[in-house]
């Protein structure tokens, strides 16, 4: 893609597809990573880390209904010695991790426990999973302990469980206080049980509670949106991730407007940034900071995001469990995609990798600067100082095509999104991929 040929606002923002993955999660593409490269991932492991922060992920992937738009690999209504055995599987594959040179004398920054529904599992599987990974590699000096909640799993004792544990920050899937648009959407919870839940979780004395919305689900309208932010603002909690609804290939979602069966037309791009930008105002003026494309903080301070702040900036992620992703030396990787398969290869003592990609020091650097841009802001001094090299040189071309259009501003010091431009991030990041990657598929 030539960045100068045409203006970014006509190609960028014009005729988006309804369907198929919007967010940058990685870079290069996860289509470019390649089975023949899984080695890399275990070379990078023999070799001794450098300073940097170091954090892990862990995929639960157990639910008791899967959702319309959800894409992650999960598993419905499972046995208890399926799950049982799969907890136990990921504690042994962090017992191979461990014995690896790069986790020696490394302290734990975070860690996260993702899905799927964490909140799913019983309190005496919560207690075995946070336990079995503590006693392989403490965790008493990690900042930031997320564990994710759904509003019908949360109850009083399974919270108690995971403060026991460490546990300090929650991050529940709210997504609409609306019931029709919860049952259009295939959630399995209502907003009375977002009500009671919260209330759980406020008596538990959690640190930082963070409620997920997601705006432009099947059948909203502005006045539903609006709705949900007030609702949501009632409750106050310490921080709000808005997302806007994807459409991706492996979803219900897509199958049914494919089939054309979806109960009402998607909403478009552009009314999804509208009513994000709508949710950023409302928070911003009961006292939030907008600190990133998504999220929004009661306290900058206090509610820092460790996870997405180390990981944006070249920090090391090890994914734990099935189909789980990680970022570790300068490789990108992805865990075995079932359940058989990724189980058979700990049994074996192996690392279940899948899929992999080696990023050179220039590929390295593309992937942190698009990553974070999703700030809203990128110093030019911390490039400088980790590559030697000023980025409102490198990409001057790309940023001064953008900044004419006013999706941004460029100083000597910095590249700063303007609202507009944080708005659409998401579509903005391909315009600063290498000309290889330009157009290559998402997965």
């Amino acid at each position: 893609m030539n960045v100068e040929s045409a203006p970014v606002r006509a190609r960028v923002l014009s005729d988006e597809p309804a369907a198929g993955n919007y967010f940058v999660a990685a870079y290069p593409p996860f289509s470019c990573w390649k089975r023949n490269q899984a080695v890399a991932a275990e070379l990078a492991l023999k070799q001794p880390a450098p300073e940097t922060p170091f954090g892990v992920y862990v995929h639960v992937p157990f639910c008791p209904k899967k959702c319309d738009y959800c894409y992650y690999l999960s598993y419905i209504r499972q046995p208890l010695q399926v799950i049982d055995h799969y907890l136990e599987t990921v504690r042994r594959e962090l017992e191979i991790y461990a014995g690896q040179p790069a986790l020696q004398g490394r302290a734990l920054s975070f860690l996260y426990f993702g899905g799927g529904t964490p909140s799913n599992l019983s309190t005496a599987q919560a207690r075995q999973l946070l336990g079995g990974l503590h006693h392989l590699l403490p965790r008493d000096g990690a900042r930031e302990i997320t564990y994710e909640c759904a509003p019908r799993s949360v109850r009083p004792n399974f919270l108690d469980a995971l403060a026991e544990q460490g546990v300090n920050r929650l991050s529940m899937g709210v997504q609409s206080f609306d019931d029709d648009l919860l049952r259009l959407n295939g959630r399995v919870h209502l907003a009375e049980d977002v009500a009671h839940a919260y209330e759980h979780m406020t008596r538990a004395g959690f640190a930082w509670i963070n409620l997920d919305l997601m705006v432009g689900l099947i059948g909203e309208t502005d006045t539903q949106w609006r709705e949900t932010v007030r609702r949501m603002l009632d409750l106050s909690p310490d921080s709000v991730t808005i997302y806007q609804t994807e459409m991706p290939h492996n979803t219900k979602l897509y199958r049914d407007y494919t089939a054309g069966a979806l109960p009402a037309k998607p909403v478009s791009w552009d009314v999804k940034r509208a009513r994000l930008d709508y949710g950023f105002r409302e928070l911003e003026r009961a006292g939030y900071t907008v600190v990133n494309a998504y999220a929004a903080v009661k306290d900058p301070e206090r509610h820092r995001c460790i996870y997405q702040e180390h990981l944006w900036r070249g920090g090391d992620m090890l994914g734990l469990g099935v189909s789980s992703f990680s970022y570790f030396q300068g490789v990108h990787y992805q865990n075995l995609c079932t359940l058989e398969a990724y189980e058979s290869a700990v049994d074996e003592g192996r690392l279940p990798v899948e899929r992999a990609r080696d990023l050179s020091d220039w590929d390295q650097l593309v992937r942190e600067f698009i990553l974070q841009l999703k700030f809203g802001r990128v110093a030019a001094a911390w490039f400088q100082q980790r590559f030697e090299l000023d980025i409102t040189k490198v990409f001057k071309l790309r940023l001064r095509a953008l900044e004419a259009e006013g999706f941004l501003t460029v100083t000597p010091q910095e590249v700063r999104l303007t609202r507009e431009g944080l708005l659409c991030v998401d579509r903005l990041l391909p315009l600063f991929y290498d000309e290889e990657y330009q157009g290559a598929g998402y997965w």
